[in-house]
């Protein structure tokens, strides 16, 4: 299908962020808005944020990817990903404003970008929102890393011949040795600090999963620690506790691809994988009823 970029100004607090519109000639009325993950502007890692676009455009879903207040070209002071939702939810208006025809909003995020996705559901119990596309979550805390390193990295060093052989030919730094002592002492930790005034944001992703009510398509990159920071943290938390099982939840693993999918292989299946989501029954048929309750 034919379709246009163009670019969208829209208001967010008093600052004006720019986004790309991708609008097909036909439009579905699902729309897809973009959700930026890292310190990054709306092209994303080796461009897929524009690639992906474009591709969901040709398929007649219009795409809004933009940027955060103080990101790339947008106006105002700079901002992590859990203090957005102000900037998630100007995009949404600008996109259904741009193209009425979109009734339905699907959020696509990878990384922290997947996390704002989450705190925003939590935060705003936005009506408009009826699918969550979460890639590569983040998770982390000093705890999660470690879990993660002394799982995926430092055991497997330890079946490795080649790591005793050095170890006992004195290649292998002490300094070296106590990194991995404390990374243990760490890992085993309960990972929770003292009460604090605002709630961890893990926490508040966890509510904002089991919150929503929507459809939820889940990737997980194999080769990062990103994703697997991810799973060791819901697998284990009580906050997290049967997120596998919950309704409505599509879930891939994809072996050997790394974190951003930066080869084209690893892109072009993501992109596969989110069309072939978002054409599926099941996804348009609860999207519609969400929709129908919306006010």
């Amino acid at each position: 299908m034919n379709f246009t970029e163009e670019t969208a100004l829209f208001d967010c607090a008093g600052d004006t962020l720019l986004g790309i519109l991708a609008r097909p000639e036909s439009p579905s009325d699902i729309g897809v808005v973009v959700i930026v993950g890292g310190p990054q502007y709306r092209a994303g890692s080796h461009r897929q944020f524009v690639l992906l676009s474009r591709s969901l455009a040709a398929a007649g879903f219009s795409v809004l990817r933009f940027d955060y207040r103080g990101m790339g070209d947008s106006e105002g002071e700079q901002r992590d990903f859990e203090r957005v939702s102000d900037d998630v939810g100007a995009g949404i208006g600008a996109l259904k404003a741009h193209v009425p025809k979109v009734k339905k909003i699907i959020l696509w995020g990878l990384c922290d970008g997947a996390s704002a996705a989450l705190l925003y559901c939590r935060e705003t119990q936005d009506a408009r929102v009826t699918g969550l596309c979460l890639l590569n979550p983040w998770v982390r805390s000093e705890a999660s890393l470690a879990k993660t390193q002394v799982k995926h990295y430092y055991t497997q060093r330890l079946m490795q011949k080649n790591f005793w052989l050095k170890l006992l030919s004195g290649k292998v730094a002490l300094t070296a040795l106590s990194g991995f002592a404390q990374r243990v002492r760490v890992s085993v930790s309960t990972g929770r600090e003292p009460t604090p005034a605002v709630i961890p944001f893990q926490v508040r992703m966890a509510k904002g999963w089991k919150s929503f009510s929507g459809e939820i398509l889940l990737i997980l990159s194999g080769a990062d620690y990103t994703a697997k920071e991810f799973l060791e943290h819901a697998e284990a938390d009580s906050d997290w506790a049967s997120f596998q099982s919950r309704r409505g939840l599509k879930r891939h693993d994809l072996a050997g691809v790394d974190h951003t999918f930066s080869n084209a292989t690893a892109r072009k299946l993501v992109e596969d994988l989110t069309l072939n989501w978002l054409a599926f029954p099941s996804v348009q048929h609860l999207i519609a009823d969400q929709a129908s309750r919306s006010p």
